[in-house]
């Protein structure tokens, strides 16, 4: 999942969407109607399981780097019949017995993709969607002291674009609901990968008013209030407009998180939403239940997660010697 310092909007072409991209704090905005104008130069990532293809390229006789990541939308219970029309084609691949086996071709309105566009992209950018070795950490502490907490402090990463949220300034044609109290109080917004069409694929993030709360670590029996108001607010609010009820539902925080400003991320069950595996998603109701035991239980527990090869993070980790192999003793 993964929103990073961009601003994302929204425009229909036929059967797929095309998003348009803000890379900076200013209105500078590049709007697309296809990708005629796309030159492709390398795959960057492919995974069929996701559907998902991450491409390097340039537009038109610009020499700027693009990034496009393409996804296909799943399949909507309430276009099923479309499917089975003539404008399905069909090519047989194999028979046997009662089975055979097609590939086929939909009419574009009825499978479409979306797509996000960074342009002009950073080498980071590029380098963000090339696979990459991962290793496993186990943060214990002293080693978010040492390593992790100097690393954010360090890095100045910028959160205009959530204050611009919170503020108003932009995005509100996509705000869902909101709790405007400033201390338990937050931001609900589709994640850039759901059109809140269908409920097959719901994923929704609530973005905390509050201030100075950066993510697990932060948390203490004093955010208790806050994390319940979310809670309760948003299976309120997603009850009433998707009715979708929240035995349905995963609520969950990311560690480490895409960008340091508290945000809890809803999504609906048997949906694959990114980052929904166990070394960096903690349910909500776990968190919940931590802070209620011990309210100081994330200053004090050791946490796992992965960091890529390649990444400031498990650079820092690098540098501190974690990854280095113990010296084997001697046999006597």
């Amino acid at each position: 999942t993964d929103l990073t310092k961009r601003h994302l909007d929204e425009m229909e072409n036929g059967g797929d969407k095309i998003k348009k991209v803000k890379l900076s704090d200013g209105d500078d905005y590049q709007h697309l109607a296809s990708f005629e104008n796309f030159v492709p130069r390398r795959v960057l990532s492919e995974d069929s399981r996701t559907k998902l293809m991450s491409v390097e390229g340039t537009f038109g006789k610009s020499t700027d780097t693009a990034v496009v990541v393409v996804e296909k939308r799943p399949f909507s219970k309430e276009k099923y019949e479309a499917v089975f029309t003539g404008d399905t084609k069909l090519e047989e691949i194999f028979h046997n017995d009662i089975y055979t086996s097609y590939n086929g071709t939909l009419a574009s309105d009825v499978h479409g993709l979306t797509a996000t566009v960074i342009w002009p992209a950073t080498q980071k950018h590029v380098d963000k969607y090339l696979p990459k070795t991962q290793y496993m950490v186990a943060e214990t502490p002293q080693l978010y002291k040492e390593v992790t907490e100097p690393y954010i402090a360090s890095q100045q990463f910028s959160l205009q674009w959530v204050y611009n949220i919170l503020e108003h300034k932009k995005e509100t044609e996509r705000i869902l609901y909101e709790d405007p109290d400033q201390e338990t109080g937050f931001v609900l917004l589709p994640d850039m990968k759901w059109d809140t069409k269908q409920t097959e694929n719901l994923y929704v993030l609530a973005i905390c008013h509050r201030r100075g709360l950066r993510s697990l670590r932060d948390l203490t029996q004093e955010h208790l209030p806050l994390l319940r108001n979310i809670r309760d607010k948003v299976y309120e609010a997603l009850m009433e407009k998707f009715q979708v009820p929240s035995q349905r539902l995963r609520a969950y925080l990311h560690y480490q998180p895409s960008y340091y400003h508290l945000h809890v991320h809803f999504s609906v069950l048997g949906f694959e939403a990114p980052g929904t595996q166990v070394e960096r998603a903690h349910l909500l109701s776990t968190v919940l239940s931590n802070l209620e035991m011990c309210g100081d239980y994330y200053q004090r527990a050791t946490l796992g997660y992965t960091v890529k090869e390649g990444d400031g993070l498990c650079d820092k980790f690098k540098e501190a010697g974690y990854f280095d192999e113990p010296e084997e003793k001697p046999v006597e």
